[in-house]
């Protein structure tokens, strides 16, 4: 019976000991009054986020009693919008004198059932307000809550470990000023750049990490796009993907790859392939970049770049970047600032520019990402793209993040800046 197993669930979670947990520079609010959703990519930590409040709770004297933690990717449970008022049945059962707006609820992919925000909805109108909610695909939770939900929930975004909360799992101090300490932060960078962040991965050995991040891209290929969005021509899907990987730090060209299937043979509509990064951006395995315009309009409709969720894993199903560390550089920057909360664009005219950092439509930074400027025409090239583009936008000051490198340059009366990235991620990049 549903309900007898429902209870089991929440009477093993209420007597079961939580796992460590690492902090992490998000943290969910206490009593906030509204339904908080908590959205992300697979295995990027959302679940510990809530076992680190519920840690929380228990410490302000919240008895496990009144916690009520639902996991609807467990295997056991069948469940759809009807039987999910068997979970407040269920509960009323158990502990029949405890006033359920005392009540803490946390449901874990509760996106797994068709019109699950209904049932949230309820919850929130008769009983309590301190619900807490996760999903793994951002299009599902932001379209439900939009609509039934309105006004009535805020959400945090999770992403892999930034490159802080990497330092702070191997328990490194951010200081630089240290040689030694230093040393350590620039050999956790080099290593962080190619294996990347995924919470449970960092303490593992290179090739047990390979394998668990390959069983990650399945588990987001197969149940996530396939099975969700019913996905019936796989070898399009998987060299459409692979095509993505392959054209990260570039505007995708969908056309092209259009041309490239339609060569091979394979009979499709291109809006096939507008709806599979569509889905792709939707379980965050691919992360779009917006050409920078003046114009909201040109900016919404312009060419996109994308980005891979985390370098690990572009690493694990690929080898196309193995040697080269100029594209995962600028990919780690982009997933650094787009964790960050930063409102990022590229540019794209004569010269190109990385990124570009905007506040209230307002440029703060002119970012260009090299690896290394050891080369004298690469440094050329560089400084003079960077100060065509400050000048192009009347600012005074451009950046360059590399590897190790730093130096300040002045050139045509423009400040260029040269840092190693892992300085700027410790120093520049807050919540």
């Amino acid at each position: 019976m549903k309900k007898d197993l429902i209870k089991e669930l929440i009477r093993d979670f209420q007597t079961r000991n939580l796992p460590k947990v690492n902090k992490r520079l998000v943290s969910l609010p206490f009593n906030p009054g509204k339904i908080v959703s908590i959205t992300g990519v697979r295995r990027s930590g959302k679940t510990f986020l809530m076992y680190d409040l519920i840690s929380d709770l228990t410490s302000k004297n919240i008895k496990k009693e009144n916690i009520v933690y639902i996991n609807f990717e467990d295997e056991r449970l069948d469940m759809d919008l009807a039987d999910l008022d068997l979970i407040i049945q269920s509960y009323r059962e158990l502990f029949p004198t405890i006033d359920l707006k005392n009540v803490y609820f946390f449901f874990d992919e509760i996106q797994n059932i068709q019109n699950w925000e209904k049932f949230v909805r309820r919850i929130d109108d008769s009983a309590s307000q301190n619900i807490y909610i996760t999903g793994s695909n951002a299009h599902f939770l932001s379209s439900e809550i939009a609509t039934t939900l309105r006004g009535r929930s805020i959400n945090y975004e999770v992403f892999p470990l930034t490159f802080k909360e990497y330092l702070d799992f191997l328990t490194i101090p951010y200081d630089l000023h240290d040689p030694t300490n230093k040393a350590k932060i620039s050999n956790c960078f080099k290593n962080f750049l190619l294996e990347g962040g995924f919470p449970e991965t960092v303490p593992l050995a290179k090739e047990i990490k390979t394998k668990t991040l390959q069983e990650y891209f399945d588990v987001m290929l197969y149940r996530d796009m396939v099975e969700r969005y019913h996905i019936t021509n796989l070898p399009v899907l998987k060299y459409f993907i692979k095509r993505i990987f392959e054209s990260i730090t570039k505007p995708l060209s969908i056309n092209k790859i259009y041309n490239e299937l339609k060569s091979q043979g394979y009979k499709i509509g291109k809006n096939l392939l507008y709806d599979f990064i569509d889905e792709a951006e939707s379980v965050y395995l691919a992360l779009s970049l917006r050409k920078y315009s003046n114009s909201i309009l040109k900016r919404e409709l312009s060419e996109k770049k994308y980005y891979c969720i985390d370098n690990g894993l572009l690493n694990a199903i690929t080898y196309y970047f193995t040697n080269d560390y100029g594209k995962l550089l600028e990919n780690l920057i982009f997933l650094e600032l787009k964790k960050g909360g930063k409102d990022i664009s590229f540019l794209k005219n004569i010269k190109e520019c990385d990124f570009l950092i905007t506040e209230k439509e307002e440029i703060k930074s002119i970012i260009q990402v090299s690896y290394s400027l050891a080369d004298h025409e690469t440094k050329k090239r560089e400084i003079e793209a960077l100060c065509y583009v400050c000048k192009s936008l009347k600012k005074e000051e451009g950046l360059i993040l590399t590897f190790d490198e730093q130096d300040i340059i002045i050139k045509n009366g423009i400040k260029i800046s040269i840092m190693p990235a892992y300085k700027y991620l410790l120093k520049n990049l807050e919540r």
